[in-house]
C-alpha cells in the first residue's frame, strides 16, 4: 500500500484507482473467509422465520425449537435499555471532574434516547442469539448555519477562532461577495445498527489483530450524489456497480434502486475508504473523521461461541441442530399417526336390508338413532354386533405415546445442551420446595450469565465510544444545552470580579469625599474597605467551575480521567426489591451515622471534619449517594467551619442569672460605699491639714508682731 500514497504539500493524497482495486481484493478475500459462516446463518435465519418454502405441506410440520429457545433467552440476556453512568476515577472532592461527569452523563442519556438505543440493542441481541455476532457503528453529525456577523461569537476555551467556525473570517463581505463563515447549529452522535451480513473485517485470530473493518451501506442515487458528488455517480455507472440484488424477493425489493457502498476504516494505513460494491475505483479516500482511542468507530462485536483460532463465531443452533431434526421428524410422524386415529368400520355388503341399516347407524351426524332392520333373523344369524368389524387403533395410540416420549426426551436433551433450565422457562413442579427452587434460580441460569455479561460489555463499549465522541467533538454550548446545566465562562467570572472591584472603588471614593467635607482637608489615601457583599446568585456562580475548565478537562482527558460504566445489571430485567433494598440501606446508613456523629460532635468538636469525610466516603459507595454528594459536601464544609470557630461561653440558667445579677448589684453597692468612705476620710484629712496650716500661720503672725513690738 505504500505505492498508493503520495506526499503532497497539503498532506497525503491517494490514488482512487489503486486504492479501489486493492480493497476490492480485500473485500472478496474477507467474504470468502466468512462464507461458510454466512451460509450457515442464512439457513438458521430461515429456520427461525419458518421460511423454508421448498418443502411440502406435510414436511412443513415442525416443532419450533429454535424460536422457543430464542424467545426464552431474549428477555434473559437483555430486557431494558442500559443507563450510562459516568463516574470519577477517584472518589474525592473534585468539583470540575464532578461537573464534567454530570455533563457527559446527561449528554449520553439524551444520545441513547435520541438514537433509540433500546431497539438497536434488541436487534443486536437477536443477531447475537441466532448468528453469534452483533455489531453497531457510530457516527458524528453536525448541522451548520451561516454566522450572523452582527453578533460577535463567544471566545473559545482554547483561544483562537471558535472550533465551529470554518475557514476563518471572510476576506471580503462587500460587493465582491464571499462565503459566510459557518458555525455548528446542531450536533449529535448517531448509533447505526449493522446487520450481521453487512459487516466485514480482516481475517485474524484476535480482535486486537484486526487491521481493518468495513460495513455495507445501501444508498440511493440521490444520497450517493449528495454524499460523493456527480462524478461518483458517473464512475459508478461506468463500473456497473448496481449493488447486491439479494436472494429472496423481499431482499430484491429492499435493494431496488440502491447501491451498496462499503465504508472501510484501515488502522494500519490510518485512512478511510468509500467504495461501491463491485466498483474498481474508490469513491472517497480520506483521513479518519474521528480521532478515537482505539481507532475503530465500532465496538468489538458481541460474540457468541468462538475458538482461539479465529474470529468466526459458531451459532448455538449448530450444537443441537441434529436433536431439532429428530424432533421435527418425530413431530411429523406423530401428526401422521394422529391422522390415523379415526373410526374405520368394515361390514358385509350385498345385503339389501342389513347394509343400508349399518351405514345409517354409523353416520357421524347421528348421535342417537333407532334403525329398523326388516330381516332380523338374517342379522342375528350373522352374529348381530359381529356383523361389523372396526379397525384396531390401540396399536396406533401406543406408537404415538412412544413417539411423544421420545420427543420429550429429545427436548430435554436440547435444554441440557443449551443450559436453559426449567426455572428459566418458568416451568416448575408444585412438589418442589422453596429451597430447591432458590437453588435452581441461583445455579440454573449460570450458563446464561456469560451471554448477559457479553451484551452488557457491548453496551458499555457503545456508551464509551459515544462518550469519547461527545468529549472530543461537542461544543460547550451543546454540552450545556443538552444537559440543562448552565456554567459561567472565565470571561463572565472576570467581568463579575471587575464589577465588584469597581463598586468597591466607588464606595471608597464616596467615603473619602464625605470625610474631606467633614474635616475640610482632603484625605491622602482612601481607607481600606471590605468588598461589597455579593448576591446569592453571584456567589453561587463564582463558586461553580467554569465551562472553560470543564471543556479543557474533557478535551485533554476525555476518557482516561474518569470511567464510563453501565450501572450493575442495567441490561437485564431489574429487581425492584433489590433496588428498594439498596435505597433503604443507604437511608439507614445515613440516619444511623448522623445519630452517632451528632453525639460525638457535641463531646469532641474537633472530630467533625473526620466524621464529614467518613460520611462522604460511605455515600460515594452508593449509587443513590452521588445525587446528594454535592449537598453533603456543602453541609459538611459548613459544619467543619462551625466546629473550628471559637466556642462562646456557656450561658447560665435563669435562676443562676438572677443570683449573679443580685450579687453584682450588692458588690457594686459595697464598692460605692467603700468609695464614699475613702472620699470622706480624704476630706477630713484635708480639713485637718488645712487647720494645722492655719494654726501655724497664726503662730507665725503672732511671732512676727511680738518681734516688731520689741524693736519699737
Amino acid at each position: 500500500m505504500e505505492d498508493e500514497i503520495t506526499a503532497s504539500e497539503g498532506g497525503q493524497q491517494w490514488d482512487p484507482a489503486k486504492v479501489g482495486a486493492h480493497w476490492q481484493q480485500e473485500l472478496e478475500r474477507a467474504q470468502r473467509y466468512f462464507k461458510s459462516w454466512h451460509d450457515r446463518c442464512v439457513k438458521i435465519e430461515k429456520i427461525y422465520l419458518d421460511q423454508q418454502s421448498d418443502q411440502t405441506s406435510a414436511a412443513k410440520r415442525r416443532f419450533p425449537m429454535l424460536w422457543a429457545n430464542t424467545s426464552v433467552l431474549q428477555p434473559a440476556v437483555y430486557a431494558r435499555v442500559p443507563q450510562p453512568v459516568v463516574e470519577r476515577r477517584f472518589k474525592d472532592a473534585q468539583p470540575v471532574a464532578r461537573i464534567a461527569s454530570e455533563l457527559v452523563e446527561r449528554n449520553l442519556a439524551y444520545t441513547g434516547d435520541e438514537a433509540d438505543l433500546d431497539s438497536i440493542m434488541r436487534a443486536v441481541r437477536d443477531d447475537f442469539l441466532l448468528c453469534a455476532r452483533g455489531t453497531v457503528w457510530l457516527r458524528y453529525e453536525a448541522d451548520f448555519e451561516p454566522l450572523d456577523m452582527g453578533v460577535e461569537p463567544s471566545p473559545p476555551a482554547n483561544g483562537g477562532l471558535p472550533e465551529g467556525l470554518l475557514g476563518g473570517l471572510p476576506g471580503d463581505m462587500g460587493e465582491n461577495g464571499g462565503a459566510l463563515p459557518e458555525v455548528i447549529a446542531d450536533e449529535r452522535v448517531c448509533i447505526d445498527y449493522v446487520h450481521w451480513s453487512d459487516f466485514l473485517h480482516s481475517p485474524a485470530r484476535r480482535w486486537k489483530d484486526v487491521t481493518w473493518v468495513a460495513r455495507r451501506v445501501p444508498m440511493t442515487d440521490e444520497e450517493t450524489e449528495k454524499r460523493f458528488g456527480r462524478d461518483a455517480m458517473t464512475s459508478r455507472a461506468a463500473d456497473g456497480a448496481a449493488g447486491k440484488k439479494g436472494e429472496s424477493q423481499a431482499e430484491r425489493a429492499e435493494n431496488e434502486g440502491k447501491t451498496h457502498i462499503w465504508e472501510i476504516w484501515c488502522k494500519s494505513e490510518n485512512y478511510t475508504v468509500w467504495i461501491a460494491d463491485g466498483a474498481a475505483v474508490a469513491l472517497e479516500v480520506s483521513e479518519p473523521p474521528l480521532d478515537l482511542t482505539h481507532f475503530w468507530p465500532c465496538p468489538r462485536p458481541a460474540y457468541g461461541t468462538m475458538s482461539t483460532s479465529s474470529l468466526i463465531p459458531v451459532p448455538d443452533y449448530v450444537y443441537y441442530q441434529q436433536q431439532c431434526d429428530e424432533i421435527d421428524l418425530l413431530t411429523r410422524r406423530i401428526n401422521k399417526l394422529t391422522d390415523q386415529l379415526r373410526l374405520k368400520i368394515f361390514y358385509p355388503s350385498g345385503d339389501g336390508a342389513i347394509s343400508p341399516a349399518i351405514e345409517k347407524a354409523m353416520r357421524p351426524e347421528n348421535d342417537m338413532v333407532m334403525v329398523p332392520i326388516p330381516e332380523w333373523a338374517a342379522f342375528t344369524d350373522k352374529g348381530g354386533s359381529k356383523a361389523i368389524v372396526t379397525l384396531p387403533i390401540d396399536e396406533v395410540q401406543k406408537v404415538i405415546v412412544a413417539c411423544m416420549a421420545a420427543r420429550k426426551q429429545l427436548i430435554e436433551d436440547v435444554y441440557q445442551i443449551t443450559g436453559i433450565s426449567d426455572i428459566v422457562r418458568g416451568d416448575t413442579q408444585a412438589s418442589e420446595t422453596a429451597t430447591a427452587q432458590r437453588i435452581k434460580s441461583q445455579w440454573g441460569s449460570i450458563r446464561i450469565r456469560d451471554r448477559q455479561a457479553e451484551l452488557a460489555r457491548f453496551a458499555r463499549d457503545i456508551i464509551r465510544l459515544a462518550g469519547e465522541i461527545i468529549c472530543d467533538q461537542f461544543q460547550p454550548e451543546t454540552l450545556m444545552l443538552v444537559s440543562g446545566i448552565k456554567l459561567p465562562t472565565m470571561a463572565e467570572k472576570q467581568q463579575v470580579q471587575m464589577q465588584m472591584q469597581m463598586q468597591q472603588m466607588q464606595m471608597a471614593a464616596q467615603q473619602a469625599a464625605m470625610r474631606a467635607q467633614q474635616t475640610g482637608q482632603p484625605s491622602q489615601s482612601p481607607p481600606e474597605m471590605a468588598p461589597p457583599e455579593m448576591p446569592p446568585q453571584l456567589q453561587q456562580m463564582m463558586q461553580a467551575p467554569t465551562i472553560d475548565e470543564v471543556v479543557q478537562l474533557l478535551r485533554n482527558d476525555s476518557i482516561r480521567g474518569f470511567q464510563i460504566e453501565i450501572e450493575t445489571d442495567s441490561t437485564i430485567e431489574p429487581d425492584e426489591d433489590a433496588e428498594k433494598q439498596r435505597r433503604m440501606e443507604f437511608v439507614q446508613m445515613v440516619g444511623g451515622f448522623m445519630q452517632q456523629a451528632g453525639a460525638m460532635a457535641q463531646q469532641s468538636p474537633m472530630l467533625v471534619p473526620v466524621m464529614v469525610e467518613t460520611l462522604l466516603f460511605a455515600a460515594r459507595g452508593f449509587r443513590a449517594g452521588r445525587q446528594l454528594e454535592s449537598t453533603l459536601e456543602q453541609v459538611g464544609a459548613q459544619l467543619s467551619q462551625a466546629a473550628s470557630a471559637p466556642k462562646p461561653e456557656p450561658q447560665p440558667a435563669p435562676g443562676e442569672m438572677i443570683k449573679l445579677q443580685t450579687a453584682q448589684v450588692k458588690a457594686g453597692a459595697e464598692q460605692r460605699k467603700a468609695e464614699l468612705g475613702v472620699a470622706e476620710a480624704e476630706i477630713e484629712h484635708r480639713a485637718t491639714v488645712e487647720k494645722a496650716r492655719g494654726e501655724m500661720a497664726a503662730q507665725a503672725i503672732d511671732q512676727m508682731r511680738a518681734a516688731q513690738s520689741l524693736y519699737q
